[in-house]
């Protein structure tokens, strides 16, 4: 019945294939990392069916590779961090996660010169972008998808996040609570696999201006700027040209769930929840969900098409 939707959905949506996907030629980037400060360079390299998403520290001879596994993340404080056995470490890599799931990418290697994705416009419309520019390369190898079958919840004081079976797709709605006016509380739900998700991949990082120096008293945003990420202080966007689009706020969270829930590894089929959570209760709830193999199965598709748009034609117009 799963393979049946599948197939009738692709005949009316044009879209890419059920098998493993990578692109079709390298993409380099150069940036700075919002929290370090320092300059990263980095090449998404295409890779063979079955490697999965990997990062590699080519500042590094050995000891280099470092997995976006939920097990993987070591800090989520402001940012998602992955580190290795030997304390290797990648960090603010969910812009790139998420540009990578919603674009149905399998297969990459991402080597990086420095221990933080660029942040670039603090969103990721540049990575779908470049992307899209060299384009998306499909495999003989069917995907893998993650099924849900029962609810977990983490909760976090009045904070919470849940996952339920879905037949059909995966649903992320998302609720965000400030006192600031001007971000109030916002909600948004998003089908991940059937609807143009431009807004969620344009929206930036945000903060309040009085937190500024709470955050960089941690050591984090040595890099920040309202050149890469929305700045509100009391009733007031700081960013001279304003929002992109009149959630930013919310979508931005929900680009960051998306890229934080792709350290499972694979795509998934769930209906998820979230009250003011982050990339702390993302990964508690993974953490959560693959303790107990009684929550999900793991499911190859063998059929020739999916449902979403691993490639929207309508989102190579409004990127372009």
């Amino acid at each position: 019945m799963l393979l049946s939707f599948f197939f009738k959905l692709a005949l009316n949506t044009q879209v890419s294939y059920l098998n493993q996907k990578t692109i079709n030629s390298p993409i380099a980037l150069e940036g700075m990392g919002l929290h370090s400060g320092k300059n990263v360079k980095i090449c998404i390299k295409p890779a063979e069916p079955n490697t999965g998403i990997i990062f590699k520290r080519v500042d590094l001879k050995i000891n280099n590779i470092i997995y976006p596994n939920f097990n993987n993340v070591t800090n989520t404080s402001l940012n998602t961090t992955i580190s290795n056995e030997y304390g290797v470490t990648v960090s603010t890599i969910e812009h790139l996660m998420g540009a990578l799931f919603g674009l149905g990418i399998d297969n990459v290697i991402i080597e990086i010169d420095n221990e933080e994705v660029p942040i670039l416009d603090g969103s990721a419309k540049e990575f779908v972008s470049r992307i899209f520019n060299v384009g998306i390369k499909s495999s003989e190898t069917p995907i893998k998808i993650i099924k849900i079958n029962k609810k977990v919840e983490f909760h976090d004081g009045k904070r919470f996040i849940s996952i339920e079976p879905s037949k059909l797709s995966l649903d992320i709605e998302f609720e965000l609570k400030y006192d600031n006016s001007v971000i109030g509380n916002q909600k948004n739900k998003v089908k991940v696999y059937e609807d143009d998700l431009t807004h969620i991949y344009n929206s930036r990082t945000f903060c309040l201006f009085e937190d500024i120096e709470k955050i960089k008293a941690l050591g984090l945003a040595k890099g920040g700027s309202l050149e890469n990420a929305i700045v509100v202080k009391d009733k007031e966007i700081l960013n001279k040209d304003g929002l992109r689009n009149k959630k930013e706020f919310v979508n931005h969270k929900i680009l960051d769930c998306i890229g934080d829930l792709y350290t499972c590894g694979y795509r998934m089929l769930a209906n998820i929840k979230c009250s003011q959570g982050g990339h702390y209760l993302t990964n508690e709830l993974l953490r959560k969900v693959f303790d107990n193999k009684e929550n999900f199965a793991v499911l190859e598709i063998h059929e020739k098409s999916l449902p979403h748009t691993f490639i929207q034609k309508n989102l190579l117009k409004s990127i372009a």
